[in-house]
């Protein structure tokens, strides 16, 4: 678990510890009065999340990131921002790629807070990608799709900051993490056009139910442990794409709701077999099983066992 905290109106110590934390950066400002900065990060290894406020117009030129880096505007505006090939404003509502990860950006902060959420791009191939990670998946817009699309993925992140993040002993487990990081990229991946979901899908043979048994087995063996769509396609030996088709076609789901479905059953055993007089509760459990949310995890467990959770572990 990362936290980091940030405070000083003093530019020169300001574009510092930019370029620390983010990539070698130029900032200026020529608007009189308070320069003061403010940001907090809290995050994982793959994903941060960053709230930052800044009381001033600052001009920024920043080197190639090297990740993927949203921007969410609470306040005030963004002007002039620029990359190879786009120019663009921003302001309140709006949710952004700030540039992709391998080019510099420019433009110019002007008395805003915002959020700045950031995510290796690896994540994108593990969840959407080829399973030998041979075909990179990339963003090719800095827009998203539609409106309700941003809100959803602001949703995603709000509750990455809000609920996993805020917890340091739930983050800091590790099928917690990549279910965290993975729901964000799957989220990414909905919100802006990319070659993942806007290419033909695959079909034919790989569609074989011999794929399927070979998926399913795969995630019946492994639900215990960090899994992504990747890793469950390479088990398969076929492509993310076929994977995904294949379990449409056949099942009617994906690979990753059947996950989330091998793991419920899992939890539920465990709260059977649990005895709550010795210290377990329905929160550890489910969070044992990748369930980070209490709240959607108890509604998940009534839709599928028409009980609450709690009953389950007290034998009620």
């Amino acid at each position: 678990m990362q936290t980091l905290t940030f405070d000083s109106d003093d530019m020169d110590v300001t574009e510092d510890f930019l370029s620390r934390a983010y990539a070698r950066m130029r900032i200026g400002s020529g608007s009189p009065g308070s320069h003061r900065a403010r940001i907090r990060r809290t995050g994982i290894d793959s994903v941060s999340v960053d709230e930052l406020a800044l009381d001033f117009e600052m001009d920024y030129s920043v080197t190639p990131l090297g990740r993927i880096c949203l921007c969410v505007m609470h306040d005030g505006t963004v002007r002039d921002h620029a990359f190879q090939g786009v120019e663009d404003a921003f302001g309140p509502g709006d949710v952004v790629l700030f540039a992709p990860p391998d080019l510099p950006y420019t433009g110019r902060i002007c008395n805003a807070r915002y959020n700045i959420t950031m995510l290796e791009p690896a994540l994108l191939t593990q969840v959407a990608g080829d399973a030998d990670g041979s075909r990179p998946v990339r963003l090719t817009g800095h827009r998203p799709r539609s409106g309700a699309s941003a809100r959803n993925l602001y949703r995603t992140i709000a509750h990455l900051r809000d609920t996993v993040f805020a917890d340091p002993e739930l983050a800091d487990q590790p099928l917690i993490a990549a279910t965290a990081a993975q729901h964000l990229a799957a989220s990414v991946l909905a919100a802006f056009p990319n070659t993942a979901l806007d290419e033909p899908a695959a079909g034919g043979a790989d569609a074989h139910p011999a794929v399927l048994r070979r998926a399913l087995a795969y995630i019946d063996d492994h639900a215990d442990q960090p899994v992504t769509v990747a890793d469950i396609a390479a088990a398969a030996h076929v492509t993310v794409r076929a994977l995904q088709y294949a379990f449409r076609r056949h099942l009617d789901t994906t690979p990753l709701a059947q996950l989330r479905r091998v793991r419920l059953a899992h939890a539920h055993h465990a709260l059977v077999a649990a005895d709550p007089g010795a210290g377990a509760t329905v929160t550890e459990i489910a969070a044992r099983w990748g369930f980070h949310h209490p709240g959607r995890f108890a509604s998940l467990y009534r839709d599928t066992y028409r009980r609450a959770p709690h009953e389950t572990l007290t034998g009620g």
